[in-house]
């Protein structure tokens, strides 16, 4: 693309972003159907902004994690489930049982180590968001192609100049 390309009146970025958290509910929502019991060695973590509209977590977890933060979906979780909007889970955290509602706009990734796949995403619907072409103070630089970890899918559309 160059800078004499049009705008695009169709709003890839938001689809793209969308399809791809859908990929998060469905995997979630397998896992249900299969009677909350991870395959094999897979795992999860996954990401989100705490802060985010819908999140539900108890204050002593917003409280430690004010802005973002990674659970682990692998032994120890309770009550998963999913719904069109996002997920529920019971996870223990320092011995204190705790339930947490995560809209899939809140996530910004899901990895699975097992099979060394992953998705990043920005989060949604946050007033104190950058621009949604901006990037994030914690980003790491792009993993080459054909290096470890090149599986992991990050979708970046560019800056609006």
């Amino acid at each position: 693309m160059n800078d004499s390309s049009p705008d695009s009146l169709i709003p890839y970025d938001e689809i793209v972003q969308e399809a791809l958290r859908a990929v998060v509910g469905r995997v979630l929502g397998e896992i249900v159907a299969a009677g909350g019991t991870l395959p094999g060695e897979h795992h999860f973590y996954i990401t989100f902004k705490t802060g985010a509209p819908g999140v539900s977590i108890p204050p002593h977890l917003r409280e430690r994690f004010p802005d973002e933060m990674t659970i682990v979906l692998q032994n120890k979780f309770w009550d998963l489930g999913v719904d069109e909007q996002g997920f529920t889970v019971g996870l223990t955290f320092n011995q204190v049982p705790a339930k947490l509602d995560i809209p899939f706009s809140a996530i910004t990734a899901f990895v699975d180590p097992a099979v060394d796949f992953g998705l990043q995403f920005q989060a949604m619907g946050q007033d104190d968001e950058p621009e949604p072409h901006d990037d994030a103070e914690n980003d790491g630089p792009p993993v080459a192609e054909g290096e470890p970890g090149s599986n992991v899918v990050s979708v970046d559309f560019g800056r609006k100049k």
